[in-house]
């Protein structure tokens, strides 16, 4: 399952195009802060996989995966709108 245009542009601000070498950057460096909060970006961004599919994948709870994604959204939405 992808993940909706309009999610997706949550991460990234919905007034700007996405800089597919800025969210590139952003999450190598997200990745160096948090390992997991990465691969859950990947996980759902990339690859679109639901919270329940990432959590399998990782081996972690389904709130585990929703918190991290949550953080990981932000985090990433602050870094390319800087």
């Amino acid at each position: 399952m992808k993940l909706p245009l309009e999610e997706a542009a949550l991460v990234v601000g919905k007034e700007k195009s996405i800089d597919l070498m800025a969210l590139d950057e952003a999450l190598t460096k997200l990745e160096k802060i948090d390992r997991q909060q990465g691969r859950i970006v990947e996980l759902r961004y990339f690859s679109g996989l639901s919270l329940e599919e990432t959590a399998e994948a990782l081996k972690v709870s389904r709130t585990t995966v929703a918190t991290d994604w949550s953080m990981a959204k932000a985090w990433l939405h602050r870094e390319l709108t800087r």
